[in-house]
């Protein structure tokens, strides 16, 4: 009995011992001890992520890479096996585990070594969000009372769910649902088992055991994962033998990118970076939708890169990348190892001329494969010599390549072919009439090859772009599109830029007395000038100011009534625009809205409208508008609002209305409405001399028939809506087509980074592709294909608008010699529209008029 006591009194002393170290260990860690109710509301370190208008992911940003995940979108298998792997006892201890503590202490007086064998999920989510990963007593201390808080503050499947989401599992993968996608390009629930094993076996050791870098040691950690649920019972001998007898299946897969669009993507992260903070914006998984139509913006690039090819092309063949050798030919692995060393850029990949034939050349591609390019392919390639000049086209192979050459080669979706990286740049940018969103936004041929966004950053010279606002002002001033200005040299210089200019047309051949119709549509020089000599130069600069170009960017002499002002691609769309919505200045923009990681909206865009409110009365249920809405411009905003959900009026609302009460008829009262700056029967008029810029006019049958500079866009776009403006500068440094149709308005610029470097010339290839472009680089011929691609994808399958003038505007048929009313109905005579009370009031006669084009006197530009 003497002992038993003393036996019981030294195991109570013990145990009050125990209680007391316990309770000394905790008063003493007690202070240190974090609030777990944190826990609750933790924001786990997510990725910006960039998003189109219909929701695709255009691109993420941030160093970790995690996907959170909900705890019932968590396959059970892999809960399996992580519990089985990490903490089979979870579901049944209160955050620590007693029977791992006695294994964990056993082996520690055995061994003398620490064990982290103890810990269990709790623990490792107290270590991983308040706690250290050293190994000391008073960590290990610290860990397991804040285990036991977090088991009262959470429920054990909260707990499971931030283990999932916040372990490293290696390669910058942050949670099971970022390692799905890193290791195996899939969503968790299209895992297999054997994937499911090797997540799960990852959180001990991320890169020791990574299946990437370390396959041999991964697979044994997945196997004895797999070990571990056969012996949980959570699957079966069968499961288990063919899973450890699955190959390791797991690469590297970047962020599952839907629509590369790295311009506008850029654009995002530098206003998130901007506005939030660069950890900020990097670490709180922000997603940011843009504007950008994900059909629309693939169609663009397309067309810029097959235009761009084509521009480079047709100038000639630059060589091979390198000679790997000339006698003795390389080893394959040689080849190869130097093929991969060549970076790859928009489908443009390096190869070793193998074997050169007559018509035909057999490649070897960086992956070993043989590529046959036939003649094709390859007939292209004369010299090139400058800019200007081109050598004669080969007629053999051996004319253009030699074996042992690297080469650059591309698919061009119908067969592969000789390339090589364009030297031009160009971008383009497209527009919603009737709230300035950005559709497309391509910023230049590469990214990988320049970041450079050329679309809001390079200022170039408008050229004959500007024309249509010049023509715009005189329009509200006194000329209609009959008004006939003198297409004559220009004799009295300006001097204002200390040199006498004297604007000369291109080419240089002058008509007499034209219509302004046809001046705008063949973008005749002079009479551009005259136009802006009547409208005045400070006026002119005033109302190209209203179409929000830069006051500092305009210079103070005639130059500008030809293009020399610098502007960006972004603010030439952003001017067209205006001719597009019926007469508003429409702000562009590129985010719909941002919202945080719990899809909480914390910005949301506020576009102002192209739409002058109308005011409505409210009469038996009937809403009638005071002025009858019969402008297409207008009607569209309406359906446009509509379709942005804004405030609309229900029978209920109208019936419980005062019959006097108004309402705005394109918007609710909290819209913004953007300015008018031109009068919508201006922009009708403009938008009929833009579309002859296309169309032409006149009856060819007839020999009166003429061609607008853009002749080529009717060949290929069949439909009558469309208009559009060329544009070139001096040398053929800057090329430009800006146009537009209802429901969308486009620009594109082609030219060189290097302002001094001009586009240059080509020669005509006897046997050269029966669309072929040669001579002088201009508007129409280098930007214009790349609008006319565009546009032609762009709208085919749409509605085809009609016609319809804007109220205040009539029509009458003139003389197309004098711009006067006739009563003839032949091919001498047409329809133009008017301005009502602007239309001529005197008929044609037939009198002879005195064509004497080349004198210069200021009374006789303007011919009545």
């Amino acid at each position: 009995m003497k002992w038993l006591k003393r036996i019981l009194i030294t195991i109570f002393s013990l145990s009050l011992l125990g209680i007391g170290t316990i309770a000394a260990a905790y008063f003493y860690v007690l202070p240190d001890l974090p609030d777990v109710n944190s826990l609750k509301t933790v924001k786990l370190q997510t990725p910006l992520r960039i998003y189109s208008a219909d929701g695709l992911l255009i691109s993420q940003f941030g160093e970790k890479r995690r996907i959170p995940v909900e705890y019932e979108n968590v396959p059970p298998q892999l809960i399996n096996a992580v519990l089985d792997t990490e903490d089979a006892r979870f579901f049944e201890h209160k955050g620590i585990d007693p029977i791992g503590i006695v294994r964990a202490a056993v082996i520690l007086v055995t061994t003398g070594k620490k064990s982290q064998g103890a810990s269990t999920i709790t623990q490792q989510v107290a270590r991983g969000f308040f706690l250290s990963r050293e190994k000391t007593y008073i960590r290990k201390t610290k860990e397991i009372f804040l285990a036991l808080k977090i088991e009262k503050a959470l429920t054990k499947e909260e707990i499971l769910t931030l283990y999932l989401n916040r372990s490293f599992l290696g390669n910058r993968s942050y949670g099971v649902g970022a390692a799905a996608q890193v290791y195996y390009g899939k969503d968790l629930a299209q895992l297999t088992l054997p994937q499911m094993a090797m997540i799960a076996g990852l959180p001990q050791a991320p890169s020791a055991a990574n299946p990437i870098r370390n396959p041999e040691r991964a697979m044994t950690r997945r196997n004895w994962v797999l070990s571990r649920m056969l012996e949980k019972r959570n699957i079966t001998e069968a499961e288990y033998q063919e899973a450890i007898n699955s190959p390791i299946t797991a690469k590297y897969h970047g962020a599952e990118i839907d629509l590369y669009a790295p311009y506008i993507s850029e654009m995002a992260r530098e206003y998130m970076v901007k506005t939030y903070g660069e950890e900020e914006a990097y670490t709180n998984g922000y997603n940011v939708y843009t504007t950008i139509s994900s059909d629309l913006q693939l169609k663009a690039q397309s067309a810029l890169r097959d235009n761009v090819f084509a521009y480079d092309q047709r100038h000639g063949y630059r060589g091979p990348i390198a000679t790997l050798w000339t006698d003795t030919p390389l080893a394959t692995s040689a080849i190869i190892k130097s093929l991969k060393s060549t970076s790859t850029m928009q489908g443009i990949v390096p190869a070793a001329v193998m074997t050169v034939s007559e018509q035909q050349v057999t490649l070897l591609n960086a992956q070993g494969e043989e590529i046959l390019i036939e003649w094709n392919g390859l007939k292209w390639a004369r010299k090139f010599i400058t800019d200007r000049r081109q050598g004669k086209p080969p007629k053999t192979a051996a004319d253009i390549v030699a074996v042992g050459e690297k080469v650059w080669i591309r698919n061009n979706g119908e067969y592969w072919q000789l390339s090589q990286i364009p030297q031009v740049s160009s971008a383009t940018v497209s527009l919603e009439p009737h709230d300035g969103a950005i559709r497309t936004l391509v910023g230049g041929f590469s990214f990988t090859q320049s970041q450079y966004n050329r679309v809001t950053q390079a200022k170039r010279q408008l050229g004959s772009n500007i024309k249509p606002f010049i023509y715009s002002a005189a329009l509200e001033k006194d000329y209609n599109l009959a008004t006939l200005i003198n297409n004559a040299p220009i004799n009295k210089p300006d001097t204002r830029q200390g040199t006498a200019w004297r604007p000369k047309n291109s080419p240089d051949i002058y008509g007499g007395p034209t219509r302004l119709r046809v001046g705008l549509a063949q973008s005749i020089n002079v009479m551009s000038v005259r136009t802006m000599r009547h409208i005045g130069l400070d006026n002119t600069i005033a109302k190209l100011v209203n179409f929000g170009f830069d006051p500092n960017d305009l210079p103070r002499n005639e130059s500008v009534a030809l293009g020399s002002p610098s502007v960006t691609p972004l603010q030439v769309a952003t001017a067209f625009n205006v001719f597009t919505n019926g007469g508003y200045l429409v702000e562009p923009y590129y985010i719909t809205k941002i919202t945080d990681s719990y899809d909480n909206i914390i910005e949301e865009a506020s576009p102002a409208l192209a739409c002058t409110p109308e005011i409505i009365n409210v009469v038996d249920s009937e809403t009638v508008a005071t002025n009858t809405i019969d402008d297409p411009f207008a009607a569209m905003a309406n359906e446009f609002i509509q379709s942005q959900q804004a405030t609309t009026l229900t029978t209920e609302a109208l019936n419980s209305a005062d019959k006097h009460t108004e309402h705005a008829v394109c918007g609710d009262e909290n819209a913004r409405y953007a300015p008018r700056i031109i009068t919508e029967q201006t922009a009708f008029l403009v938008t009929e001399a833009l579309k002859s810029v296309i169309w032409g006019g006149g009856d060819w049958s007839k020999g009166t028939g003429w061609n607008g500079t853009a002749w080529r866009a009717s060949r290929l776009i069949k439909r009558r809506d469309i208009a559009g403006k060329t544009g070139t500068t001096n040398e053929s440094r800057d090329t430009w087509f800006s146009g537009f149709n209802p429901t969308l308005t486009s620009t594109f610029w082609v030219g060189f980074d290097d302002h001094g470097r001009r586009l240059g010339r080509t020669s005509w290839v006897a046997d050269g592709p029966e669309n072929q472009i040669s001579g002088a680089e201009a508007g129409a011929k280098t930007a214009g294909p790349g609008w006319n691609d565009f546009m032609n994808q762009a709208l085919k399958g749409t509605e085809e608008f009609a016609t319809i003038p804007p109220k205040g505007i009539v029509s009458a048929r003139i003389d197309l010699a004098t711009g006067k009313l006739t009563r003839k109905t032949d091919h001498t005579t047409s329809f133009e529209y008017f301005v009502e009370g602007t239309e001529p009031t005197e008929y044609a006669t037939e009198e002879v008029i005195d064509d004497n084009i080349f004198i210069d006197n200021p009374a006789d530009d303007l011919f009545q």
